[in-house]
């Protein structure tokens, strides 16, 4: 972004955010179109009651590495390969941590969850079996995140956003194969939904193992500098809390509507 037009460097760059933002929103939609239309609406009124909370998740998520993505572009600008190193592992094994806490919790407490949403007991059942499979693979969402942080901090945006569209891909597929064509029920879309968010995690992990440049992910470097964890989250949780703001009051909407 030193050389050009800045505006027009701006909107190419923002542009693919917007987009991948949107997609990542786009699970759960994909899930209810499918459900509802196949399964019927006691089905889609437990996919779609899960929504606000999912969307909360990927928010907070999303502002942590929006954040911490920050600090790895002001090693990267500053050429301190050293720090940006340091900046990048810590953020992918934060990542890692973050992503098995968040399924461990999410898996134990989903039942928790929704009753504190006030979920009604018609839909409970499918409510709890859809968000549980959709937090076993909440490592994968994490991961992604963490990797899309990286990307964006070095001024690629359009990458993960060409992962992201493969993944939507394949979930639409996966969606209509598992629940239309082999039966398997709401179970069927949230698997659909976590193998379509493994495949765009891999994918931007698999490409910064490879690339030959200073932010290249060295599998034996991935390790937790607990100063410069300090300083990803001190720059990560408030964008998370922010971009999460919205979601939040959604959650609260739902659960007056429940």
């Amino acid at each position: 972004m030193t050389e050009g037009k800045i505006s027009k460097k701006i909107l190419l760059f923002a542009f693919p955010i917007f987009l991948g933002n949107l997609f990542q929103q786009l699970y759960n939609v994909v899930d209810s179109l499918v459900v509802g239309n196949v399964l019927g609406k006691e089905a889609l009124a437990a996919v779609s009651s899960t929504g606000s909370l999912i969307f909360l998740i990927v928010g907070f998520l999303g502002g942590i590495f929006v954040g911490a993505s920050v600090i790895i572009s002001h090693h990267y600008g500053a050429k301190d390969k050293e720090k940006l190193s340091i900046a990048v592992h810590t953020t992918i094994a934060a990542g890692f941590v973050a992503g098995i806490i968040i399924t461990i919790i999410g898996v134990g407490f989903t039942p928790w969850f929704l009753r504190l949403m006030g979920t009604p007991d018609d839909v409970f059942g499918n409510a709890v079996a859809y968000l549980r499979i959709y937090f076993a693979g909440g490592i994968f969402m994490v991961m992604y995140n963490a990797c899309l942080g990286i990307f964006q901090a070095i001024g690629d945006s359009k990458r993960p956003l060409y992962y992201l569209i493969l993944a939507a891909i394949i979930n639409v597929i996966l969606d209509i194969l598992f629940v239309a064509v082999l039966g398997l029920g709401i179970e069927g879309a949230a698997l659909a939904t976590i193998i379509s968010q493994f495949v765009s995690a891999i994918l931007a992990f698999i490409k910064l193992t490879r690339v030959e440049e200073c932010y290249k992910i060295y599998i034996r470097k991935i390790k937790i500098d607990f100063d410069m964890l300090k300083k990803l989250m001190k720059m990560g949780i408030p964008t998370g809390v922010q971009n999460s703001v919205i979601a939040l009051a959604n959650v609260i909407v739902q659960t007056n509507i429940n």
